[in-house]
């Protein structure tokens, strides 16, 4: 009997990845931005990581892609010293066989988290909120909204049930993947159920955490979340080709997405699906470039104090061997930072502070295909064994599937 959409619909499966298949080098240029100076010296110059490291890595990620099933991906490795590896291999449109791109736009799913969070904690480090306020201080009628903290609804740990395991939610999502949702209506779907566990005690992704930290931006600032994330995030990172969508839109060129998270469980073209489901847990799109440098940006902290850096990645247990999470950030075998995986796409972006290390993949489909893992993990998995042998990206479904 095929399984339900319910437990993975729209959950950054967290990490662990492998390998996927070569086709076009290309070079990163290097863009120089107000605020977080880019690549101000890339001591990673494009031609990848040597002829028998590449030849691993080709054969790795297209054996990954075959077995995978996926159609298309976008491998970036960089690491300091040796060389940087960026393959495009597969199809971005799987009718037409357009060759996938190394330069397209994708739907980045939970990696939005990052984002959010990022902005969050900005305002702490102005003295605007605080870690450990309740979340009913800014948003009243959460159940046991006096007891759950920012610090809590950030790592995952708050108890509140997770919208998007609503049998309602997954069903009014796959009937109608264009209609507009406002972050009220979700978490509207999760407030119906009691809460899992007293505050703190495990861990639970849950994408309604997000939804109320991205509430709390705005009402502390009082701006739209995508604003907040714009000006204070974005543009200070000198992220130009990153954007939190209003609906549907989805700049050009960007691959075509496959999902077998459908009521039919047959696979479908998600592309233009309306991320509003997701908001501040998962609606955001980025590139290859820009999720490089923001791989480095996120993991060392660059727009927060110290201090407030050190409380992100003060990781716990997840109940998953190898990986722990942090605020908005996990942790897995070295490396810092997220996945996303929402209906259509996959992503997986984080960086080796030993090694001052980065790997970024996209992938245009979500459906798993080989004992019910996640395509990036498996890919992600396959290429730090080769380039990263002491620090194999390894963890598990930590998220669920939609963002």
């Amino acid at each position: 009997m095929r399984r339900t959409p319910t437990r993975r619909l729209f959950a950054a499966a967290l990490l662990v990845a492998s390998v996927l298949a070569p086709t076009a080098l290309a070079p990163a240029p290097a863009v120089h931005a107000a605020g977080v100076d880019r690549y101000e010296k890339d001591d990673c110059p494009p031609g990848g990581l040597g002829p028998e490291v590449n030849a691993r890595l080709d054969k790795a990620i297209e054996d990954v892609r075959k077995q995978a099933g996926i159609p298309g991906v976008v491998v970036g490795v960089w690491m300091p010293g040796k060389g940087s590896y960026v393959r495009a291999t597969g199809v971005a449109d799987t009718v037409t066989r357009e060759p996938m791109s190394a330069d397209s736009y994708i739907r980045i799913g939970s990696e939005t988290k990052t984002f959010t969070v990022t902005a969050l904690l900005q305002l702490v480090d102005d003295g605007r909120v605080g870690l450990d306020d309740p979340i009913a201080k800014y948003i009243p009628h959460v159940r046991n909204g006096h007891r759950i903290t920012l610090r809590q609804l950030a790592g995952m740990r708050s108890g509140l049930f997770p919208y998007t395991s609503d049998d309602q939610f997954v069903h009014d999502l796959l009937s109608n993947p264009q209609r507009t949702y406002t972050p009220e209506q979700l978490l509207a779907y999760g407030m119906k159920h009691k809460n899992t566990f007293k505050p703190g005690a495990q861990f639970e992704y849950s994408n309604s955490n997000l939804v109320l930290l991205g509430l709390v931006v705005e009402k502390v600032t009082g701006q739209p979340l995508r604003d907040v994330i714009r000006n204070r995030v974005l543009r200070p990172s000198g992220l130009f080709h990153t954007l939190f969508p209003k609906g549907a839109e989805f700049p050009e060129p960007h691959s075509h997405g496959y999902t077998d998270q459908t009521l039919s469980g047959e696979i479908e073209d998600a592309t233009d699906w309306n991320p509003s489901w997701a908001w501040a847990a998962g609606a955001m799109i980025s590139n290859l470039q820009d999720l490089r440098h923001w791989a480095e940006v996120v993991a060392t902290g660059k727009l927060l104090s110290p201090e407030t850096q050190a409380q992100r990645l003060k990781t716990l247990p997840t109940g998953f061997p190898g990986t722990t999470y942090g605020l908005g950030i996990f942790e897995t075998e070295g490396w810092i930072g997220h996945n996303g995986s929402l209906p259509g796409y996959e992503t997986v972006t984080v960086y080796l502070p030993s090694q001052k290390a980065t790997l970024v993949l996209m992938l245009n489909t979500d459906a798993r295909r080989v004992a019910n893992q996640e395509p990036s993990t498996l890919l992600a998995r396959a290429v730090t064994q080769i380039v990263t042998p002491d620090n194999v990206y390894d963890g598990a479904n930590v998220t669920p599937r939609q963002s």
